[in-house]
């Protein structure tokens, strides 16, 4: 009778396994669809409240948020991707025009030889259409997948309509899974919520902020490419550590460069009062300083994050790393807190 138990246990086991691995493979080719979703919801989840308090129904106020964001992503992205390619073309055309010998041989010292200037302007010179029929072939690869695009883009407007909605109710069911206690739970979800929002506000948001307040000094200041740089610097702005001025301190040199003084002076100002100032003033108004997360966490966890999940990777790796690391001490204090009361139990003849 208990081996016929402990069959039945292990069929049943077997069998949730195999729900679960079913589930995953339903659920893995439209896997980054769902998180961009989820992430579009928690961003905007604010305005969907503000929403709410108006008109006062769940699916209208959902609907308004998706449609008024996701109307306006559409045109910023439309815009930014036309102009981006022009920008690639003319960028191309006129590296086309460039004696990169001549620009290394100004640039390193005199006592190299001339070959090696040669060696590496030939490198840069061979390197260049290998990255235009990269840059096409993609752009073919993106035109044949167009298909598959519009059902990842409906499974992203669906899990936003949904995560705005229900968002609040999915968030309590996956609290009463929680194997804590209540105390330790409630601090958990508080920690967990001032992670989620420290990495998509602090690192994220306020990156994308830097990369889009350097792109108008660009433009301001006549900058070459400076929707192209405007993109690099959003980039490199989201990454911790490293920061904006990678890119905006390099295209203030070439106006330098090309004796466009007034344009470099304004830019280096600008960059100095209003760039580099961002994460200064503005980091401590929207982000909690109750939770510190030490930059080489995340930045490790965007960068593994990177390799393995795409550009989405540049959230979810950090986002990934930091949980883990909240569950552990959860766990330590845990541990720690037993270890007290099993301690004062003995003092107390009480075990």
């Amino acid at each position: 009778m208990i081996e016929k138990n402990n069959f039945n246990q292990l069929i049943s086991y077997i069998l949730v396994v195999g729900v679960f691995i079913l589930a995953f493979l339903i659920v893995k080719p439209i896997l980054y669809s769902i998180i961009y979703g989820i992430l579009l919801a928690y961003i905007f989840y604010p305005f969907y409240k503000l929403s709410l308090l108006k008109l006062k129904n769940e699916n209208l106020s959902a609907f308004l948020v998706c449609f008024v964001i996701l109307t306006l992503l559409a045109i910023i992205l439309s815009i930014i991707l036309v102009t981006l390619l022009n920008q690639a073309i003319n960028f191309y055309l006129y590296l086309q025009t460039v004696n990169f010998t001549e620009i290394i041989n100004r640039i390193l010292p005199s006592f190299i030889s001339s070959e090696f200037s040669s060696t590496i302007a030939n490198s840069i010179n061979t390197s260049i259409p290998k990255i235009l029929g990269k840059f096409v072939t993609s752009l073919g690869d993106f035109v044949l997948n167009i298909p598959n695009l519009f059902f990842q883009v409906l499974i992203v407007v669906l899990i936003f309509f949904f995560g705005l909605r229900d968002g609040e109710k999915a968030f309590e069911y996956f609290k009463s899974l929680s194997p804590f206690k209540r105390e330790t739970q409630e601090k958990f979800f508080k920690h967990f919520e001032d992670i989620t929002k420290s990495v998509l506000v602090g690192e994220i948001v306020i990156g994308i902020l830097q990369g889009l307040v350097a792109g108008i000094g660009y433009f301001i200041f006549g900058v070459p490419n400076a929707l192209l740089l405007t993109i690099l610097t959003i980039i490199i702005g989201v990454l911790p550590i490293i920061g904006p001025w990678l890119i905006w301190i390099p295209a203030d040199i070439y106006l330098f460069s090309i004796d466009k003084t007034v344009a470099g002076f304004g830019l280096l100002i600008y960059g100095l009062l209003l760039i580099n100032w961002i994460d200064i003033i503005i980091r401590p108004l929207l982000v909690s300083r109750k939770t510190e997360i030490n930059h080489a966490v995340v930045l490790i966890g965007m960068i593994g994050g990177l390799y393995i999940f795409g550009l989405i990777g540049l959230i979810i790796g950090p986002l990934i790393l930091v949980y883990v690391l909240l569950i552990l001490e959860v766990y330590r204090k845990q541990n720690l807190e037993q270890s007290i009361v099993f301690k004062k139990m003995k003092d107390y003849h009480l075990f």
